[in-house]
């Protein structure tokens, strides 16, 4: 279900668009209708750097469950390195 609520999260890395790699700043995140998985939902995940205009984002779009597991992937990973 659509809650119309949006996380932005100030970040610092590198993503790869069209044009090659730019600097991330930010991310947005939504669950929301997708625009192009073959799911009624998604958990939408636009990384971005919006100094750099529209070009300079990378989006992505997960079934509830592969974004569950994305997120622990994600935590166990960066907890091996504390």
């Amino acid at each position: 279900m659509c809650t119309y609520e949006t996380q932005r999260v100030e970040l610092s890395g590198s993503g790869k668009g069209p044009s090659g790699w730019f600097p991330l700043s930010a991310a947005t995140v939504y669950f929301d209708h997708p625009v192009h998985a073959p799911t009624e939902h998604t958990l939408n995940i636009d990384f971005l750097n919006p100094g750099l205009g529209p070009g300079s984002r990378v989006a992505v779009e997960l079934d509830p469950g592969s974004a569950c597991a994305l997120a622990e992937a994600i935590l166990a990973m960066v907890g091996k390195q504390e």
